[in-house]
């Protein structure tokens, strides 16, 4: 299969996943924490308090939400986004420098999207109040999964953009 069909098949398996947390899961797990917002969505981060506030609030259905389909979802998320991500980096960014430093935040953010991931889960079959520590563990993941990937997608869509000017002004 040539490399760009593969690239855009990947692309829109990233954006269904993305589309189906979005519409599906995630609005699911918050209606069912009494409109608190999930730990996936706070790209700030989250205190212990809040963490504690979040999981006093969130139902059995929610946790069920949370722990399968939403879990299954984003076992594949951050890879598929991370190859979408390097590939647009790949195509936009001429200079190898800042490809490599870009490919790191893509890293970064994967990596640390798979550690939220592990944490939010340790917290959501709790049946004690969650430690600090593990709430500050897992709002930390979220913050450098926020930060790596924003950076990585904010240059991509300057890429697009500058890319887009360069093909209109020489038409």
């Amino acid at each position: 299969m040539p490399r760009k069909i593969a690239y855009w098949i990947v692309f829109a398996v990233t954006l269904a996943i993305y589309l189906t947390m979005l519409t599906w899961t995630l609005p699911g797990i918050r209606a069912d924490a009494a409109g608190l917002v999930p730990f996936d969505m706070r790209p700030m981060g989250y205190s212990p308090d809040e963490a504690r506030s979040f999981l006093a609030a969130l139902g059995d259905k929610g946790r069920a939400l949370y722990l399968g389909p939403q879990a299954q979802l984003d076992l594949l998320y951050p890879l598929v986004l991370a190859i979408v991500l390097a590939g647009a980096v790949s195509a936009l960014i001429a200079d190898w420098r800042l490809r490599g430093i870009l490919y790191i935040f893509i890293l970064g953010g994967m990596l640390a999207d798979y550690t939220e991931n592990t944490f939010v889960a340790l917290m959501l079959e709790y049946t004690e109040p969650v430690p600090d520590r593990l709430a500050s563990l897992a709002s930390k993941a979220t913050v450098v999964k926020s930060v790596s990937t924003g950076i990585a997608m904010v240059v991509v869509l300057g890429g697009l953009i500058l890319a887009g000017i360069k093909r209109w002004v020489t038409k």
